[in-house]
């Protein structure tokens, strides 16, 4: 029994030792295997930096005005009759507008005729007298109170005479006032009043008339842009409109208005409130295309190139108000460079600051590039000059913020992009 028991002992010593020495070499064997390779760095497409002059474009949003409003409104009062026109029509200087009820003023003018022909009646008279009673004052015959009463009414119903036909001319006024008649050429707005109601004389507004060609654009500056334009120009802008280039407009469409404006007038004040000065542009409208109170917005370009680096706006990553890129250094990783752009040009941003001559700037794959680490640079067929071609071909693409057709745009015609799947392999 004993015996057995011992046996039994040893067998199992035996089986741990055993599973112990499998273990060790099971451990041994899978220490001797290379741990697998690092993943490659990711492929960035890439251009150089390149700096040169840029004629900066900035944009302000301005507002249409017609350079003659008329507000239509009666000048005498009483019930509408008729409307001569249809609302939202063109019409020109002397075209019927509004009749209002005639027949009151047919009636005054009537009656300041009779009262006319009354008092020219009366004044006949005393005239008459007059002469008749002026001899006799020699004779003795009338006495000077006489004469002098005779020739006080006689002055008096001359002055009634003269009043009487001032009130002819007010009853002619009036009945001519009761048609109104267009003051100018333009297009008009709906009437305010149908036939039927009730005009007040002044107060009631009928509708209104606009101007169409000309138009002005109303916009505001900056106090800091137009003392940049002063200096630049050594005088006024307002002195020197001849001198500044053209205001082409952009219409709510996207599309640029075909005549471009030039400055008509620069307010003598600035406003304390918002530090802006009122600029006013004039632009020819033969087409009617530009209405009054229509949102556009006004291309101003400088007056002098700058000179910066065109970079794609894909490449641009904008955060907080602040803008950045990726370069990849001399070892090939990419670093974060906080840059300065505040103007677009077509489908690139204008980088004053940040950057110098020949950065290489990552504008394809970002999403892969992390700072510090390294990045495989393929150099796009295109530089910061094809840059600036690739945007002013396609300037719509950047205003609807199609990056993908910039990108393609900005590597050339012969370079393809590279598929994002094969950077991330």
């Amino acid at each position: 029994m004993q015996l057995n028991y011992l046996f039994t002992e040893q067998r199992c010593a035996l089986l741990k030792a055993s599973a112990f020495a499998v273990a060790v070499l099971t451990l041994a064997g899978c220490g001797n295997k290379s741990a697998p390779p690092a993943p490659p760095p990711p492929e960035v497409n890439v251009i150089k930096a390149v700096a040169q002059p840029v004629k900066v474009s900035e944009e302000y949003v301005g507002q249409t005005e017609a350079v003659d409003t008329v507000e239509i409104r009666a000048r005498v009062s009483g019930i509408l009759e008729r409307q001569g026109f249809e609302d939202g029509a063109r019409v020109k200087r002397g075209d019927l507008l509004f009749v209002i009820d005639p027949q009151p003023f047919i009636a005054a003018l009537a009656q300041a005729k009779a009262a006319l022909a009354q008092t020219q009646a009366s004044h006949t008279n005393s005239k008459q007298n007059l002469e008749r009673i002026r001899p006799l004052l020699a004779d003795k015959a009338i006495s000077q109170q006489d004469l002098d009463t005779a020739v006080a009414k006689e002055a008096t119903d001359a002055a009634n005479v003269e009043a009487a036909r001032a009130q002819v001319k007010t009853a002619e006024l009036n009945l001519e006032y009761a048609t109104i008649h267009a003051p100018r050429d333009g297009v008009i707005s709906k009437a305010l009043i149908k036939p039927g109601g009730l005009v007040n004389a002044s107060t009631t507004l009928l509708t209104t008339m606009y101007s169409v060609d000309p138009m002005y654009v109303n916009f505001t500056v900056s106090e800091q842009k137009l003392m940049q334009m002063q200096r630049q120009l050594k005088r006024n802008p307002g002195e020197e409109k001849g001198r500044l280039p053209p205001f082409r407009l952009k219409l709510a469409d996207g599309t640029e208005n075909k005549l471009s404006g030039t400055l008509n007038f620069v307010d003598a004040a600035v406003d304390p409130k918002s530090g802006t000065v009122q600029v006013r542009v004039q632009v020819a409208n033969p087409e009617r295309l530009l209405r009054a109170g229509q949102l556009v917005r006004v291309i101003f370009p400088s007056l002098e190139p700058l000179n910066a680096f065109l970079i794609p706006q894909q490449a641009v990553q904008e955060l907080q108000g602040k803008r950045s890129v990726f370069v990849v250094d001399a070892e090939g990783k990419a670093q974060y460079r906080e840059i300065t752009a505040n103007t677009r040009d077509g489908n690139n941003w204008v980088v004053e600051s940040g950057l110098t001559e020949g950065d290489t700037v990552i504008v394809e794959g970002i999403q892969k590039a992390r700072p510090g680490a390294p990045v495989k640079a393929i150099t796009a067929g295109a530089n910061a000059g094809d840059a600036k071609k690739a945007g002013d071909e396609k300037s719509g693409a950047a205003t609807k913020g199609d990056g993908k057709d910039a990108a393609t745009t900005a590597m050339g015609k012969d370079a393809k992009a590279p598929s994002p799947d094969k950077g991330a392999k």
